[in-house]
């Protein structure tokens, strides 16, 4: 039996590797066929002041229907940006109709880090993205992202243990099964915090915090882990995996001049072999 086949919806940068220029590589190396569904095309990432953006909604509005004619299917459908309202609506309607075929719906809901929301992005869309959270299998949100979906604020300064739980409780009555939140600062160390809905438990990963901004890395955490997952392992192993390859990485590019580039991961997918 081949590789499990993924529908990525996610943007396209021209420049830099992040969205579907970072996780495309990575599943590709690893066998996994990827039908590929872009909710924008992005000139760079926003964080170098001036960008141009085409927003795909049209082109999704008409290859929906004709995906459907064909009788295409997926095992997996994984999510991240979404520019427009409609895309919300058409993509978790699609989810919802391919998730009672068999397919797992999982979604990184792309909004914000460091406590505020990414440039150009607004409140209704956090509104929005709830949307999809309902018809996730798992989301893998940021702690930013996570307390904005939760409606909980955001402590610069770390939470608890009994904390994290909570938000991650309100984050499963959101709608996800599962969920696994990153970039919390818990009880005063880099984490991971987790909720696996197969089997009702929690669970925490720390780890080692290289400083600096690496665009892309939510992306690459996202390919690793679902490509575990589908692999048939288990949730806490599949999220240490993915944040081992992760810090491989940025240790291996963190003097890149250029880091909202993103890391350049082509020549750096052995890494993936590595057990």
């Amino acid at each position: 039996m081949g590789k499990k086949q993924i529908l990525l919806v996610n943007d396209m940068a021209g420049h830099s590797k992040v969205g579907m220029g970072a996780m495309v590589p990575v599943l590709s190396y690893l066998g996994f066929p990827t039908f590929n569904l872009p909710t924008a095309l992005v000139s760079n990432t926003f964080n170098y002041g001036k960008f141009n953006v085409l927003d795909t909604t049209d082109y999704i509005r008409g290859t929906l229907p004709v995906w459907q004619e064909l009788g295409f299917s997926y095992d997996a459908i994984c999510t991240g940006y979404m520019y427009s309202e409609e895309q919300v609506h058409l993509v978790s309607n699609y989810c919802c109709e391919q998730r009672e075929k068999g397919a797992i719906v999982f979604v990184d809901p792309v909004m914000g880090d460091g406590g505020q929301l990414y440039n150009g992005m607004t409140h209704r869309q956090v509104s929005l993205m709830t949307e999809m959270v309902r018809v996730a299998d798992l989301i893998f949100p940021n702690y930013t992202e996570a307390s904005l979906l939760a409606g909980i604020e955001f402590k610069s300064e770390g939470i608890t243990w009994d904390e994290a739980k909570n938000l991650l409780d309100r984050l499963h009555q959101l709608g996800a099964r599962s969920v696994v939140v990153t970039s919390c600062l818990l009880n005063g160390q880099n984490a991971v915090v987790g909720y696996n809905h197969f089997n009702d438990s929690y669970f925490h990963l720390e780890y080692e915090e290289i400083p600096g901004i690496f665009h892309g890395t939510g992306d690459l955490f996202s390919a690793v882990l679902i490509s575990h997952l589908l692999d048939g392992e288990l949730l806490s192993d599949s999220t240490r995996k993915a944040m081992d390859v992760v810090y491989k990485l940025v240790s291996l590019n963190k003097d890149l001049p250029d880091k909202n580039r993103g890391i350049l991961i082509e020549q750096f997918l052995s890494i993936l072999d590595e057990k």
